[in-house]
């Protein structure tokens, strides 16, 4: 299920060449694509630009973070960047409870579970964007956090980083990830199964690759090798599968989710989605609908602001990355935090490093290369760097990477991808 070597150490490389940039109207949306691409994932969502008059839904459900961070009052003048928590829960909705079988009929369909644990990171200038996934089965400390019930649940040192919302809400999610990652999160969302089929209609599917073909009974999908337009349920079961993809565990369901995201961000950039504003405005709408927030999102110019501060970012610098973790040594299902290839993570992103990836698409062999895809095009300007002091997170915090080296090469103990790179699902069905 997960690594068991020993932390590796890291090196420099010759950093990417960055994509050319659209006009100024081209680049507010590409950068409203590329946020929603990045937020918009199995049960975690939400980012979009709308009319004032469709937040008043988005509000109605928004959170109050627990010892909320300040939020800055213009993300363009923020230095160090900023943080997003997008959570996906597995609870039961009426409208969808029958397509979920054991899961909503059982002793345990009145919990709802975090499945979904994705903090999303932008750099300060040079803009990057960083999406982290945390597996379900992660064993973590957990904070101490209250329940909608108003329950005072104690603080443990270790516990399963998915029962976070049955603990304490969305606050209680947030809480327990900034323990883990050291780092302020002013902002989060979450957004239930349903909703991501509803979502997921609005933009009328993703392509997705299947380099072997998909068996998996447990979500019911049945499916052959070869590109495959996914939506509504379809996209929802590709989404959760574990059973069909990889080692059959969770760690390569991160992975798969992370080629769906990648496609996602293509096709929101392509002309077929950026040049219909009728399009634009479903997405929006119906993203806004069925996000729960936290209060700090809801102020429309503050989703503006976070679309606008990625608005440039090439796709070689939005990375997918899996959590490092090792097999927890009590229980060979779950998995541990691998604390020093995560500290090298995060020193990279204090330092504002650019981010070279080892090669290790996916922990649990979820994904692989895809042969047929072109790559994507590059810039051949000559990049530069703006290095930025790195603060750390603690008196033990691992130093961060010299800034002025512009990219780090992650240790292989952090498998993920770009959303310039084309992978497939590797299917459990081979031909």
């Amino acid at each position: 299920m997960s690594k068991t070597n020993t932390p590796r150490g890291q090196r420099t490389a010759a950093r990417h060449g960055r994509l050319t940039s659209p006009g100024p109207l081209a680049q507010l949306l590409r950068g409203l694509a590329i946020v929603l691409a990045v937020l918009l994932v199995s049960g975690g969502t939400v980012l979009a630009y709308a009319a004032v008059d469709l937040t008043r839904s988005f509000t109605a459900d928004a959170v109050e973070l627990k010892n909320q961070p300040a939020v800055p009052p213009d993300l363009g003048e923020l230095k160090g960047g900023v943080n997003m928590l997008l959570v996906g829960t597995d609870e039961c909705e009426p409208d969808f409870a029958q397509l979920f079988g054991d899961r909503c009929t059982g002793d345990d369909a009145e919990g709802n579970l975090n499945d979904v644990n994705m903090l999303v990171h932008i750099s300060d200038n040079p803009r990057r964007v960083t999406v982290i996934s945390f597996p379900r089965d992660l064993m973590a400390p957990m904070p101490a956090c209250t329940d909608e019930d108003g329950t005072e649940n104690s603080a443990k040192s270790k516990a399963q980083i998915n029962s976070a919302f049955l603990s304490g809400g969305l606050s209680c999610v947030v809480e327990t990830v900034s323990e883990l990652s050291g780092l302020d999160i002013p902002f989060a969302a979450k957004v239930s199964f349903g909703g991501v089929i509803n979502i997921t209609d609005a933009i009328g599917g993703v392509d997705v690759c299947i380099a072997n073909g998909i068996k998996d009974p447990y979500t019911g999908i049945d499916w052959p090798a070869g590109m495959r337009q996914v939506k509504g349920l379809d996209a929802l079961q590709f989404l959760r599968t574990r059973h069909g993809v990889g080692d059959g565990g969770d760690l390569g369901r991160i992975s798969n989710q992370q080629q769906y995201m990648s496609r996602l961000a293509n096709k929101l950039k392509s002309q077929e989605v950026l040049s219909n504003p009728a399009t634009l405005y479903k997405l929006a709408s119906t993203a806004l609908r069925n996000v729960d927030p936290s209060t700090s999102l809801t102020n429309p110019l503050t989703l503006v602001q976070i679309a606008s501060a990625v608005k440039d970012v090439p796709f070689d610098e939005i990375v997918f990355i899996q959590y490092p973790t090792y097999t927890d040594p009590s229980d060979p299902n779950r998995v541990v935090p691998d604390y020093d290839d995560a500290d090298t993570l995060w020193a990279a992103l204090a330092a504002n490093q650019s981010l070279q990836l080892s090669g290790n698409l996916s922990d649990g062999d979820g994904v692989i290369v895809d042969a047929n895809a072109t790559p994507a095009p590059t810039d051949t300007a000559a990049p530069t760097d703006a290095a930025t002091d790195a603060p750390t997170t603690g008196a033990d915090a691992t130093p961060a990477p010299d800034a002025t080296s512009g990219t780090v090469v992650l240790p292989e103990g952090i498998a993920g991808q770009t959303a310039a790179q084309a992978t497939c699902s590797n299917g459990n069905v081979r031909q």
